[in-house]
């Protein structure tokens, strides 16, 4: 998914400063139009004001449940993206994605799509025609600096469900690992730094202890309900944060109607990155060699001189009249990297 802000942030990534293991911070959304007039909704928590980054997620749109016939469900046309890797995961309807390093594939609910923007890829995601109501989550993973010159990848994997237990140990839900290890069963996707990635369901009144890294920063993302996070409310929509240092977290249901949660977990990202827009990379001028590339290939430059079909290249077998989306203007100011052991040090 694309940035589609037309004024986007400068981002400084930081994982911030680690605070006591049960201490449980709420980062509350902040809402961003997907499109034009007619835009779909989404609600982000990463980056925020906050806190920019949960080990290695560096980016959280959640969206839904989404009337389509309203909105127009999800349109973004063909757009790059370097430095990163974007996690689609779908509660219900269907999204059709195509890419320029070859890829065509429906991205349905339950299933991880996986695409890696290595040293750059071009992609376009619209909802498919059938689809009347879209609920999910689109988030980025940042890339080491050893990864993120990689080739562009695409992978798919199904996850099935695993049940998670209660403080007794009886099952209390279950739970679809699509990134990582959790509850004994782990994803065979390859991840470039320590990672985690769940869909834990919990029906009414149900309590569970989850065993995690004491490594690891873990997010919870309350998709349709309020739900507790180490005894702390959470409200609907919000992402619940706790800092390393747990090695079992208590999560619950206090409704009477099945809850469903996003778990995030990774260890702490000590890189210096900068985000800007739909890039991902390393200090100003990056972002602006990567902006100018992919200017140049859609043609919107003054001078029309030819791009760098080297680095995006044109989406895979696209159909339909949507251009490319251009980049926004860069701020009248030098991008500033932070983050890492510095940007803790700093809070």
């Amino acid at each position: 998914m694309s940035n589609l802000e037309l004024e986007p942030q400068e981002t400084l990534c930081g994982t911030g400063q680690a605070g006591p293991a049960a201490h449980v911070e709420l980062i509350v959304p902040r809402d961003v139009p997907l499109g034009g007039p007619r835009a779909m909704p989404v609600r982000r928590t990463l980056p925020s004001k906050e806190r920019s980054l949960i080990g290695a997620w560096c980016f959280l749109d959640h969206y839904g449940p989404d009337d389509v016939s309203l909105t127009g469900g999800m349109h973004v046309p063909p757009h790059p993206h370097t430095g990163l890797q974007t996690v689609s995961w779908l509660f219900t309807g269907e999204i059709e994605h195509r890419d320029s390093a070859g890829h065509h594939a429906l991205v349905r609910p339950g299933e991880l799509n996986l695409m890696t923007a290595g040293r750059g890829i071009n992609h376009s995601e619209y909802s498919t025609p059938g689809t009347t109501v879209l609920h999910g989550a689109q988030l980025w993973v940042a890339l080491p600096d050893g990864a993120r010159h990689t080739e562009p990848d695409f992978e798919r994997y199904v996850p099935g469900a695993v049940v998670v237990a209660d403080p007794d140990g009886n099952a209390a839900g279950e739970a679809r690992i699509f990134l990582g290890t959790l509850a004994g069963s782990a994803s065979p996707v390859r991840t470039h730094t320590p990672l985690l990635g769940v869909e834990i369901l919990l029906p009414p009144e149900a309590e569970a202890v989850i065993e995690v890294d004491p490594g690891f920063e873990h997010g919870f993302l309350a998709d349709n309900a309020p739900a507790l996070v180490e005894r702390t409310e959470v409200p609907a929509r919000t992402l619940a944060y706790v800092a390393p240092g747990a090695s079992a977290l208590r999560i619950g249901n206090p409704g009477m109607a099945p809850l469903r949660l996003l778990l995030l977990g990774g260890a702490p990202f000590d890189e210096e990155i900068t985000m800007w827009w739909n890039f991902v990379g390393r200090g100003h001028e990056e972002i602006v060699e990567y902006r100018d590339a992919w200017q140049r290939e859609i043609g919107a430059v003054p001078d029309g001189t030819a791009g760098d079909a080297d680095r995006f290249g044109p989406v895979v077998e696209l159909t339909g009249g949507d251009s490319a989306l251009p980049a926004p203007e860069l701020p009248h100011v030098r991008l500033r990297p932070r983050g890492g052991s510095r940007e803790r040090n700093a809070r």
